[in-house]
């Protein structure tokens, strides 16, 4: 069969990616989806059910095993002379989204594995999109307003997960120069804001699970801070602006956060959190210094289920402008939901989940 459209695609089967994947599938679409070794398994079972709910045959997707950590992505000679051929675009996702990742490991998969598939788009002769995936938290330790337009600094980083995407994205940046490449950048992923799915339960699911241990009695004094932001997006927007985005032309070249304009406080994020568990917001809120330092103890983590890792999300100054993401995806009918919107379902998903 001659396909009109051949993408390759690298970080299956994660949970954005499946996503991604249900979004481009059709009938005169094929699909190369690298697959580490022990993930071939769940995602075959993956493609088979994906396949089945679009009404598309198998044939339009192929497994590839390998690994971007290795030269020419560990795969073997024959299969990557094809997909040099016959690949029109490619979607990169794969990375390590650990806050407390070491740095070798930081540095292997996020680092040396977009150079990897940069060099792989530098080979295909007839690529018309290169689609990387990044991650607001480039910026580091950047306080303030930040463009899409903007990415040098040296702020510095709170941990190698930050500092290694924001290296990779430089690489990544470098090439719109000699190729058709969209950098996306999603602030904090959430589960589904019709379902409330997810396949992780960080960011803000520490502090859905903190309430969940007693709801009535934690949701009394608010952990937030009035004064800063956390940016949410669930990832059917998420997967649904890559997806649109990724065909439009005017795209190109273009850097783009994948962001809520106008994102809650983390106050008024505990205060949703705490109204769908128990019908009722917090009564007392500490100031936001004495929080942070008290969930920066050692014995912290184990009380509330937070690590210490995740815990300077909760309390950093940085607003995303999604200027570029909105003048793209209006056309698209493509806007970011308020959390608020779709909390309800998230915390319930997190709720069965504990009980199950």
């Amino acid at each position: 069969m001659a396909f009109s459209r051949s993408i390759f695609l690298t970080g299956f089967p994660g949970f954005i990616a499946e996503r991604l994947v249900a979004r481009l599938i059709d009938p005169g679409t094929q699909f190369f989806l690298l697959v580490q070794p022990q993930f071939v398994g769940s995602a075959a079972a993956s493609v088979e059910r994906l396949a089945d709910a679009a009404g598309v045959p198998l044939e339009n997707f192929a497994l590839i095993e390998g690994d971007v950590t290795l030269p020419g992505l560990g795969i073997p000679a024959d299969d990557l002379k094809t997909i040099r051929e016959e690949t029109t675009e490619v979607f990169h996702l794969a990375a390590v989204y650990d806050l407390a990742v070491d740095r070798e490991t930081a540095m292997a998969v996020n680092l040396e594995g977009t150079r990897n598939v940069n060099d792989l788009c530098r080979s295909i002769g007839d690529l018309t999109r290169y689609n990387y995936v990044s991650t607001c938290y480039v910026a580091g330790k950047r306080t303030g307003r930040i463009l899409e337009t903007e990415l040098t600094h040296s702020a510095g980083f709170r941990n190698f997960y930050e500092e290694s995407k924001y290296l990779a994205e430089i690489e990544v940046e470098e090439l719109k120069e000699i190729l058709p490449a969209t950098i996306y950048r999603p602030s904090v992923v959430v589960g589904d804001s019709t379902t409330g799915e997810t396949a992780k339960y960080d960011g803000i699911y520490y502090l859905i699970g903190y309430l969940l241990r007693s709801p009535s009695l934690l949701r009394l004094v608010n952990v937030g801070s009035k004064d800063v932001r956390l940016n949410l997006v669930p990832v059917d927007f998420v997967a649904d602006s890559i997806a649109e985005l990724s065909a439009d032309p005017l795209a190109v070249g273009e850097t783009v956060a994948i962001a809520d304009s106008s994102p809650l406080t983390t106050a008024t994020l505990f205060d949703v959190i705490a109204e769908s568990l128990t019908g009722k917001r917090s009564v007392l809120t500490p100031p936001a210094s004495l929080v942070q330092s008290s969930l920066m103890l050692s014995v912290s983590p184990g009380l509330t289920g937070l690590p210490h890792a995740g815990v300077p999300y909760f309390f950093l100054s940085q607003e995303y402008d999604t200027a570029v993401a909105e003048r793209l995806l209006a056309p698209h009918g493509i806007a970011a939901p308020r959390f608020d919107e779709y909390a309800p379902k998230v915390v319930e998903h997190m709720r069965s989940h504990q009980a199950a």
